[in-house]
């Protein structure tokens, strides 16, 4: 079964996207923070996917932690999200899918069999 790293900062948020990680069939890990996500990332070497929001508490957000990601775990693919429309030339790393908030549950499963496929 696949793992999928959640990172968002607000529980309740979180908790969503933890259950639609569940509803595609998936093992979610959670993290509050990029510099939680990337502790979990350094001591579990079989997750597949991340699915980080970009605004986040602390020096790190999502863009950057999927730069760290492609730089560091290559093959892991990455979803991010916001509520927020992406800043003028973000550079999205590659791998990469964005969705924006309120994101659509089956597009993100759907996202997530093509990525573990």
């Amino acid at each position: 079964m696949p793992i999928v790293l959640v990172v968002e900062d607000e529980p309740l948020l979180r908790l969503f996207a933890v259950q639609v990680v569940e509803d595609a069939g998936y093992e979610p890990l959670e993290a509050a923070n990029a510099a939680e996500a990337i502790a979990i990332l350094e001591s579990r070497p079989d997750i597949r996917i991340v699915f980080t929001d970009i605004d986040m508490p602390g020096g790190l957000d999502g863009i950057k932690l999927a730069a760290c990601i492609r730089d560091r775990w290559p093959p892991i693919k990455i979803i991010i999200t916001s509520g927020k429309p992406l800043p003028p030339r973000t550079v999205m790393p590659a791998e990469t899918v964005f969705f924006p908030k309120p994101y659509r549950q089956d597009r993100v499963i759907a996202s997530l069999h093509q990525m573990a496929a």
